[in-house]
């Protein structure tokens, strides 16, 4: 019996597809040649944004990316609340979970800032009991770590918990960690991907997840 579900952010509960694509093409215009595309991004998405900054711009392992994450981070912010929407009955869905008794979270690999951001905008930041950002763990997804600092947060069981996700490090961490994943089939990366990486479900619309919870 599912008793917690626990949800990534971009590209699963919230559509920050786009502003995720032209901030990275804003900030690495004009440094890589042939210039940065949306197919060779969309293979990147769901990484922490140093690995993604680094593996981009070229830089080494030791070498800093702190001014291009800086350069991200205020575009990100200054397009945020035009481009960030919920997808499709996301909140209606959150209120029958949690109506029924689910407790609900978050795992993400954003900050803090913009977690609560993207949250408050779209109304749904007060059905999530917990919510682990990159600043709350020492490893990211696919690192279990995140998936168990949010179950240890609210004392949950791994049996008995969902991980919905739209990228393979989702559902890579919530195995380690012992919990179902579910993967989004609306991911940028498309379902066929996700399948590779056997989560136990596959849903098409948000509101497959009632029927999830129930069995």
């Amino acid at each position: 019996m599912i008793e917690t579900v626990l949800f990534d952010l971009d590209g699963t509960i919230l559509d920050t597809n786009e502003l995720i694509i032209e901030s990275f093409i804003h900030v690495m215009e004009g440094k890589m040649d042939p210039p940065l595309t949306r197919e060779r991004l969309i293979h990147q998405m769901g990484k922490p944004l140093a690995m993604q900054m680094r593996y981009f711009s070229g830089r080494g392992e030791q070498e800093p990316v702190d001014d291009l994450i800086r350069e991200y981070r205020a575009y990100n912010l200054r397009r945020h609340d035009e481009l960030v929407r919920p997808f499709p009955y996301v909140k209606e869905v959150l209120q029958s979970l949690k109506d029924s008794g689910i407790r609900l979270g978050v795992v993400t690999s954003k900050i803090r800032l913009t977690s609560d951001k993207g949250l408050t905008l779209c109304g749904i930041k007060d059905y999530m009991e917990t919510i682990v950002t990159i600043e709350d763990v020492q490893h990211a997804k696919p690192h279990p770590e995140p998936v168990l600092e949010a179950l240890k947060r609210m004392n949950a069981k791994p049996e008995t918990a969902l991980m919905v996700g739209d990228s393979p490090f989702d559902i890579e961490s919530a195995h380690q960690a012992g919990v179902q994943a579910v993967g989004v089939a609306w991911s940028l990366k498309g379902a066929e991907v996700l399948s590779k990486y056997n989560p136990e479900y596959v849903i098409d619309d948000m509101r497959e997840l009632l029927k999830i919870v129930q069995q």
